[in-house]
């Protein structure tokens, strides 16, 4: 979808309190709202959108409790060395 916006533009902010029980998610990003949507859609009670900007940003209400946020810490050298062998012995190619 063209929007006129720059990839710059097209943000994802995440907003919510300690006080209240909603999360306000506005995305630009297709795979986040295509997800959201389908959430809502299946999770009416837990999620809902509530705008659509007409330039392919959504805002979604969510409950606290129902988005998670996962850190990853970097894989060590010893532990990405280990990885790359065992895919090479199995035939994993980055490239495919």
């Amino acid at each position: 979808m063209k929007t006129g916006l720059t990839k710059r533009q097209k943000d994802t902010v995440i907003c919510f309190n300690e006080e209240s029980d909603i999360i306000d998610v506005r995305t630009h990003n297709t795979d986040l709202r295509n997800r959201l949507l389908e959430f809502s859609e299946q999770y009416p009670d837990c999620c809902k959108l509530t705008d659509d900007d007409e330039h392919g940003g959504m805002l979604f209400e969510i409950l606290k409790g129902r988005l998670s946020f996962r850190l990853t810490a970097p894989y060590s050298e010893e532990r990405r060395n280990s990885l790359s062998k065992n895919a090479k012995k199995h035939g994993i190619n980055k490239s495919e």
